[in-house]
């Protein structure tokens, strides 16, 4: 028997904010840059397993309407440079992808997000054959802690 996923409307909150002003394609990605486990298998089949702690690191990229509301949201919370660092605000949110099975049933397969700081300015261009990448803003954050629960 086949099994379905129906996937859509999928829902980004930061720092209990909703993130509505999604640009084109992938608006939002949540990835994972380290492993969970390093193994070393040295002689005779002898093996060392590690947690890393750092697994649980995960980094959202957003792309944004470049000037909208939540483009101005999202760049008031650029840490401050020099001295004002220690006071930057830390973010926290949830990523929830909806999913059904095409019998009207529903999951959420959420991610919670932890201990975020936007870890890159955003970049811009002019460009005069039409890209429409310059009315993008990609944001960047790294989180220190990232969980996923389907329920």
């Amino acid at each position: 028997m086949s099994t379905y996923t129906v996937t859509g409307n999928d829902t980004l909150t930061l720092n209990g904010r909703v993130i509505i002003d999604n640009a084109y394609g992938t608006v939002s990605q949540v990835a994972f840059p380290n492993e969970l486990v390093t193994i070393k298998t040295g002689k005779n089949g002898n093996t060392v397993l590690a947690q890393n702690a750092s697994g649980f690191n995960a980094m959202l990229t957003m792309r944004l309407t470049r000037g909208s509301s939540d483009d101005q949201f999202m760049q008031a919370l650029v840490p401050a440079s020099g001295s004002g660092f220690p006071s930057t605000t830390l973010l926290a949110g949830t990523f929830v992808k909806n999913l059904g099975d095409g019998q009207g049933n529903v999951v959420s397969d959420t991610y919670a997000l932890q201990g975020g700081i936007i870890s890159k300015q955003v970049e811009g261009a002019e460009n005069v054959e039409g890209d429409t990448e310059q009315g993008v803003a990609v944001y960047n954050v790294k989180f220190s802690n990232a969980a996923r629960v389907i329920s």
